[in-house]
């Protein structure tokens, strides 16, 4: 009999393979849970171990990591997203460029989110705005408890949202979607589901993105640096890697093959309507051959930034290279 592995990943197309049974893995099945919305499964991780396999966010992982907190991420990148055009300005504030932040207070729901890990490495390496010259403002938990803000960061009263702050006038500008003005509602401890509203921006104080040419600096960033921002990665409990070092190698065998069948069968067939299938055929173009690569090489520059940036940024006790983050898988 097959051992089942509890498992929460978010329904990605590439994943559907494996959740359909299209591909399958020799001993073991994959029992997946779905938790909506993900902040609630990635949280129960970290405090719980309530999961065998589950999809957490690059820079939780790293702080999880530093915390010892039982679970090893495989190299399955099942996730990315580009940056320049995450953070939303006050029209009001004067705020046109970058070094306008130095002094002002933006908005981002917890310091250690993977897209405000990103925004401010960007900030610093690409326009030389300090993100300790900011004041970061945030309305939910860090997901590691024992994680130590640095002293510029503030949290929201109990109750208040980004978005309040930003009706109110209390914060100059904040990030869009989840991990800003996208989410209405201070989330709840636990985020379990149904404790945050998600949608538009509820707020008559007009705003703007920071870079109204968002899409031509993330090409050219991209151009230039090759690297491919990462965000969610597949992890796995340390009891389970040991008890199995097959397991690894296997989850990354099967979840290449359910993202091959993927991208064979959308290009083949061309994209839906599913948002998933838009994005996807989108990031194919931007990054010119496959969207979603799987391994530390082909991941290597954007790792390389991403573990700079952590570092600096206070989330690392030190500076981890990319192999020692990861099981092996070969």
């Amino acid at each position: 009999m097959k051992k089942q592995l509890k498992t929460t990943v978010f329904p990605y197309g590439h994943t559907r393979p494996l959740r359909d049974g299209r591909v399958t893995m020799t001993g073991y099945e994959l029992d997946f849970v779905d938790v909506q919305p993900m902040v609630a499964a990635y949280r129960k991780m970290v405090r719980e171990l309530a999961y065998d396999i589950c999809e957490i966010p690059i820079t939780t992982y790293l702080v999880a990591k530093v915390h010892d907190k039982g679970f090893t991420a495989l190299p399955i990148v099942l996730n990315h997203m580009l940056h320049h055009g995450d953070v939303q300005v006050g029209i009001d504030t004067g705020i046109t460029a970058p070094a306008d932040l130095v002094g002002r207070r933006v908005g981002v729901r917890a310091y250690t989110v993977t897209t405000g890990v990103w925004v401010r490495g960007l900030l610093q390496s690409e326009y030389g705005v300090d993100p300790s010259t900011i004041t970061w403002y945030t309305d939910d938990e860090e997901h590691v408890q024992e994680f130590q803000a640095p002293p510029n960061v503030v949290a929201a009263p109990a109750g208040t949202s980004l978005v309040d702050l930003f009706q109110r006038g209390d914060i100059d500008a904040a990030f869009a979607g989840p991990a800003g003005l996208g989410r209405v509602g201070a989330p709840t401890a636990g985020w379990d589901a149904g404790s945050a509203t998600r949608g538009a921006v509820r707020s008559t104080r007009p705003y703007k993105p920071l870079f109204q040419d968002a899409a031509a600096r993330d090409a050219a960033w991209f151009a230039r640096t090759g690297a491919y921002p990462i965000h969610g990665l597949l992890c796995v409990k340390d009891e389970l890697l040991r008890a199995d070092p097959g397991l690894a190698p296997a989850l990354f065998a099967a979840f290449t093959a359910a993202k091959d069948a993927y991208l064979r069968a959308l290009a083949e067939r061309g994209p839906s309507d599913d948002a998933e299938d838009q994005k996807w055929t989108k990031m194919r173009a931007f990054v010119g051959g496959d969207p979603l690569p799987y391994g530390i090489g082909p991941n290597r520059r954007a790792l390389d930034l991403l573990l700079d940036y952590a570092d600096a940024q206070g989330l690392t006790s030190r500076r981890f290279t990319p192999e020692e983050i990861f099981a092996p898988v070969h």
